[in-house]
């Protein structure tokens, strides 16, 4: 079973399943966001969800987290079947920073109206069900770290066709990890309401950095989803 939780130090949460639980978010997620020729102008939402997809296929590749989880198949089962088998699963697990898994939550809204839109697709297509699953636990991991008012308002708002990443500078997400990456637990709890309310509702400091961005861009001509910063993530985080 696909599941969520927050990490000790509340830095990110914890995404675990087994391999068939991963493995069919990340053929969702990259179902429904197309190739790179397409949604031109979301690519900077493209690829922040391709992250995601990369580090849960890591995952369930077996080179992040691993443990052996109770099935709930009891003796008296096998016996009562006659068969043996194993009374644990694998589950497979990756820790996601919470800035990119709240930005996750506004942009596959965009990319499931994008596969409506173009592959004609409904509400009961298999991609859009499962992705709508992975929102449900992002949904109910905010749930848990914000106030009921702040958390009320950011969840309507998400709902609406307000909250979108269209030409989304995607680069504010990692000013935001790499700020919240250093922060302390108790800072990220007094926080977190702030960087929720800044991501989904691209506060005034998002348009801020978006308009600086696009001074530089001018001055190249190129597409915001090419600016590149000069960034680097620790090696090491405390989840």
């Amino acid at each position: 079973m696909l599941a969520l939780k927050n990490t000790e130090n509340l830095t990110g949460a914890l995404i675990s399943g087994d391999y068939w639980d991963l493995d069919e978010l990340c053929t969702a997620l990259h179902r429904l966001t197309g190739n790179e020729s397409r949604y031109l102008d979301w690519q900077g939402a493209r690829m922040r969800l391709l992250r995601i997809i990369h580090d849960l296929r890591k995952a369930y590749q077996g080179t992040k987290n691993v443990e052996s989880v109770g099935n709930g198949l009891k003796k008296d089962t096998m016996k009562n079947h006659d068969f043996i088998a194993s009374q644990h699963n694998i589950y497979f697990s990756t820790e996601i920073l919470w800035p990119d898994l709240i930005f996750a939550l506004v942009a596959i809204n965009d990319f499931i109206q994008l596969h409506k839109k173009y592959e004609h697709a409904t509400d009961l297509d298999i991609h859009i069900v499962n992705v709508r699953k992975f929102q449900s636990l992002i949904a109910e991991g905010l749930k848990e770290n914000m106030s009921e008012e702040t958390y009320t308002s950011v969840i309507q708002y998400v709902l609406t066709s307000n909250a979108y990443v269209e030409e989304y500078a995607v680069q504010y997400i990692d000013l935001l990890n790499l700020s919240y990456i250093e922060m302390s637990r108790d800072q990220r709890i007094k926080t977190f309401d702030s960087i929720a309310h800044k991501i989904i509702i691209q506060s005034k400091d998002y348009n801020n950095f978006k308009n600086k961005i696009l001074t530089e861009l001018n001055k190249t001509k190129s597409t915001i989803h090419d600016f590149q910063m000069n960034i680097e993530y620790p090696e090491n985080i405390e989840w």
